[in-house]
């Protein structure tokens, strides 16, 4: 068994905790997720079942929407609801005015982040947050990530909704911090939600208790859009093996391709080089007939 499962993860559980559900409800060790949600979140978490965990990098994930709201007036520890509150500033009576001048400037586009304490960050082969429990404050150095929207409406005069759209490995909640000091206050990140993981939406997304073989989207489907190339049977054979095969007359400009048996089954992702198709992730006969 194996495809790409989109659960709707609830708040309070982690991602890793979904993972160790899905084995025991697909009764295989081999699954894997990919953008990692914080267990407040809620929202679209990609899955991959069985050999498909061997594709996960290669399927469309970006950008990431996330529907989220911000508090203005007390940040906390871990930078969201959960964490202590650690300072308290009063809210300006033009908080709107202001982040309407700051945050096209500041926090769209390029822009660069800290991670929190509380992340899964490692350092010296440790997650960041096992030395923030520790009272451990590390030096981190900043990241690249880039905000390609970022809309707001005003709820109460102390909290907005956001709707962002972001790269992989954003903060949100660090940008709910970042952005309470940029408008002369502080904040923490009171909601979040994600509703989109690249290609894949809530309108793909199942429950964690309806989870079942019934959902899984076939790779060939969740590869899109991906170009994909069925092959004849010894080109299956060559591709099995690890050997290249000619790629013959390709799309212009794309490098990744889908291999397809005649059975319009994944077998593999392949890079082009040159002339050639070279195989980068393979799998197995029997895993395309139902192996977990």
């Amino acid at each position: 068994m194996l495809g790409i499962l989109v659960l709707d993860k609830p708040a309070g559980v982690t991602s890793h905790d979904l993972v160790n559900q899905m084995r025991r409800r697909f009764q295989t060790r081999r699954v894997g997720h990919a953008g990692t949600l914080d267990p407040m979140a809620t929202g679209v978490l990609v899955v991959a079942i069985g050999p498909a965990t061997r594709f996960l990098q290669y399927l469309d994930l970006e950008p990431k929407v996330y529907e989220s709201e911000f508090a203005f007036g007390t940040a906390t520890n871990t930078q969201d609801a959960e964490g202590e509150v650690i300072e308290s500033a009063p809210v300006p009576d033009d908080l709107e005015e202001r982040l309407i001048q700051t945050i096209p400037e500041n926090f769209v586009g390029e822009i660069q982040q800290i991670p929190p304490m509380y992340s899964a960050v490692k350092r010296d082969g440790k997650a960041l947050y096992h030395y923030a429990r520790a009272g451990v404050e590390l030096e981190r150095e900043p990241r690249t990530v880039y905000i390609h929207g970022f809309d707001l409406d005003r709820l109460a005069p102390d909290r907005i909704r956001t709707t962002i759209s972001c790269s992989g490995g954003t903060y949100v909640r660090t940008l709910a911090h970042d952005l309470g000091h940029a408008v002369g206050t502080c904040a923490h990140l009171a909601k979040i939600r994600r509703t989109q993981c690249g290609r894949f939406d809530l309108s793909h997304a199942c429950t964690v208790d309806d989870a079942g073989p019934d959902h899984l989207i076939p790779l060939a489907q969740a590869l899109e859009p991906m170009p994909s190339l069925t092959l004849n049977a010894g080109q299956v054979d060559h591709i099995r093996h690890g050997r290249a095969i000619t790629a013959g007359r390709l799309e212009p400009g794309v490098n990744l391709f889908a291999l397809l048996d005649e059975k319009g089954e994944v077998i593999s992702v392949a890079r082009r080089t040159g002339p050639m198709l070279q195989p980068e992730c393979v799998l197995l006969a029997e895993a395309t007939h139902g192996s977990s």
